[in-house]
């Protein structure tokens, strides 16, 4: 017996949510370098400040899908507990983040808005999969990209709006406008309500339903165990020298400090990895920690040919979001002040400009990613809007009138809507139903280890290459994006083989 098939508004109710989640990643995505450089903070820094974004994502994920595919809190269901935790705990820091002091105190509220995000976001994506029928996956996520959109747009216009009802845009040398600021407390509000409505309307599979579609993920279970008691310790071992190299590359070449992190968090997965192996060979199947290393290793030939995709996939992404603010504010606005009205009002753009691009892609998700899927399938829609994605970044070299980048947001708007659509309903119908927290949480990880590199590496690059021209960030992000529509190119036969999935 199957799942029963949910109708649009089980559709909506079960992706609610993410419309406020949104919020808070958008108003974060367009105004955390506008925050910095107001508290006085130089361009060549703002990568390593946004560290705490792609961090809190490899720390958090994983460990929040693990323990969801084994929650359980009665009424208040599996997945729906961190819903809950997550959008409290953000809005609080949604409300606290504008009355940052300093800088430090500003990137230490990233960090735990970063986190709070990512506790509430991860258990989403196995939502779908667990209400949801195999051959209404496409159409779940559909409407997910479809709200996530939705509440992208509200978040970066808030602030625009707030000036247009003649709120101040413009503040002191060293202090937040009060435009960002009624916009994060507008963006806590929502984020909250909207969170809480998904929890209130949605009832959750009990563990005696699910546990029919649990049997394959058992099945699996002992096998990816036995195949992570089977690894050698001389993969970890490479890990660790991969780190210590990297500290010494950093010492020798004097690169900025968040290289460090990078050797650090190398030599810590090398750790965790030989830990996990000598717990699994003793036995210990039991423990967080080599369940999720044996589930990482266990992974299905599709999730790792798509997580390759979406590794350069999101490198673009996070350059985007790091540097698009001064880019627009210095090539199309000539201003490099950040406490000029000029750097102000190109900011607002950029929020207008993030506006388009969400808004175009809640439009794509609904209509035209479907009927390409349809025509051509998952795989290859997925390649055009990735060569989408690189068209946009790269007429950023081209055009010059700040009104012409709306093209170049439509093209990202596609981009947009494809990798935060096709890869999960491509996955969600590979994997093990009561593994789905965990497998979405690593693939995740794939999402979070690409904004790493790039927050802790961009800076340095750009010192080193063309400092004071972000401009040239871009033409990396349309490379990557170019690499990842190669990528996908070995997925095509994986997804053809497969068992069809509606669009």
């Amino acid at each position: 017996m199957d799942k029963p098939k949910q109708g649009f508004a089980g559709l909506w109710n079960i992706s609610f949510g993410f419309f406020g989640i949104q919020i808070g990643f958008a108003l974060q995505n367009a105004n955390m370098s506008r925050i910095f450089q107001s508290l006085g903070e130089d361009i060549e820094k703002l990568p390593g400040l946004w560290v705490a974004a792609p961090l809190t994502g490899l720390l958090v994920q994983p460990v929040i899908g693990h323990m969801s595919d084994r929650t359980w809190l009665g009424r208040l269901g599996r997945r729906r507990p961190y819903f809950l935790a997550g959008a409290i705990l953000a809005a609080i820091a949604l409300f606290i983040m504008p009355e940052s002091p300093a800088i430090w105190f500003a990137a230490m509220m990233l960090w735990i808005l970063d986190a709070s995000l990512n506790i509430s976001m991860e258990p989403f994506r196995a939502f779908v999969g667990d209400m949801l029928r195999r051959d209404q996956h496409s159409a779940g996520y559909a409407v997910q990209t479809a709200f996530i959109g939705a509440g992208a747009v509200v978040g970066s216009l808030f602030p625009t709006l707030m000036e247009a009802l003649g709120v101040a845009n413009v503040a002191p040398p060293g202090q937040i406008p009060d435009t960002v600021r009624y916009a994060f407390w507008f963006g806590g509000g929502a984020l909250f309500l909207s969170v809480l409505w998904t929890v209130v309307t949605t009832s959750e599979y009990d563990p005696a339903t699910m546990a029919r579609f649990e049997a394959e993920a058992r099945a699996q279970e002992a096998p990816a165990m036995r195949a992570l008691a089977s690894h050698s310790y001389a993969g970890g071992l490479a890990w660790i020298a991969a780190g210590i190299a990297t500290t010494l590359i950093q010492i020798e070449f004097a690169l900025l400090r968040e290289v460090l992190l990078l050797g650090a968090l190398l030599i810590g997965y090398g750790l965790a990895s030989l830990l996990a192996i000598a717990l699994a060979r003793a036995g210990n199947a039991q423990n967080m920690l080599s369940s999720i290393v044996g589930d990482f290793a266990g992974m299905p030939p599709l999730m790792k040919r798509l997580a390759l995709v979406q590794f350069f996939s999101w490198s673009a992404l996070f350059i985007m979001w790091i540097n698009t603010t001064p880019i627009v504010a210095q090539y199309h606005f000539g201003a490099t002040d950040a406490a000029s009205a000029t750097y102000q009002q190109a900011a607002n753009w950029v929020g207008e400009l993030f506006a388009i691009y969400n808004a175009v892609a809640a439009v794509a998700a609904l209509t035209l990613l479907p009927w390409l899927a349809k025509r051509i399938g998952q795989a290859r829609t997925h390649i055009a809007g990735l060569v989408c994605g690189a068209i946009g970044y790269g007429s950023f070299f081209v055009l010059r009138d700040p009104t012409q980048l709306i093209a170049s947001e439509i093209f990202i708007g596609i981009f947009w809507a494809s990798v935060l659509a096709m890869p999960y309903a491509m996955l969600a119908s590979s994997l093990p139903q009561a593994k789905l927290g965990i497998y979405m949480g690593l693939f995740n990880v794939f999402v979070v280890i690409p904004q790493l590199l790039v927050a802790t590496v961009m800076g340095s690059i750009m010192q080193a290459f063309f400092p004071g021209e972000p401009i040239y960030t871009m033409a990396f992000a349309a490379a990557t994006l170019l690499i990842a529509a190669l990528a996908m190119l070995r997925v095509v036969p994986l997804t053809a083989a497969a068992r069809p999935v509606e669009a």
